[in-house]
């Protein structure tokens, strides 16, 4: 008889049963070239229209319009463990002087937009020069790389 993948306690549950905590404490693992394989699938229309928005709500964003925005990314990524999706995104802002860039801090549940003198937080800065001059949609910071989206959906993978 073969074994069971999630062996949680010791009654049977099927997953749609199974509580978030449960869920949430089952580690999954994926292989890195099937992650790196995910991770450069095309972009949907849908998900790059929603990132081009972030200006739309101006210099403040409310919580609502913070949720469309990691509610995208979740739906972009079902299969991709929550560990191993962006961390941040950065974009062109095209609000106007002064500002340059924006960002969505995926982790830390924060929508910023940057002034050409201020400084980005350090796992961003090193996107922000793609995103103002590189011809990009917006940019995916991950934990040890970005990827860069173009207007087609397309990526390109930047270590």
């Amino acid at each position: 008889m073969p074994k069971p993948i999630l062996n949680i306690g010791c009654k049977q549950e099927s997953l749609s049963t199974l509580s978030l905590h449960s869920i949430s404490s089952v580690r999954t693992i994926v292989e890195p070239m099937v992650l790196d394989k995910m991770l450069r699938r095309k972009r949907s229309n849908e998900y790059i229209k929603v990132m081009k928005q972030l200006d739309i709500g101006g210099h403040e964003v409310s919580g609502e319009l913070y949720e469309s925005f990691i509610s995208a990314v979740r739906s972009e990524f079902p299969d991709v463990p929550f560990s191993n999706q962006p961390v941040g995104i950065i974009s062109k802002c095209f609000l106007g002087a002064p500002y340059e860039v924006h960002t969505i801090d995926v982790a830390g549940s924060i929508i910023q937009h940057y002034k050409t003198s201020e400084s980005l937080p350090p796992f961003m800065a090193k996107a922000r020069s793609i995103a103002i001059h590189g011809g990009y949609e917006f940019i995916e910071v991950y934990i040890d790389s970005m990827r860069a989206i173009k207007a087609d959906g397309t990526v390109s993978v930047v270590k």
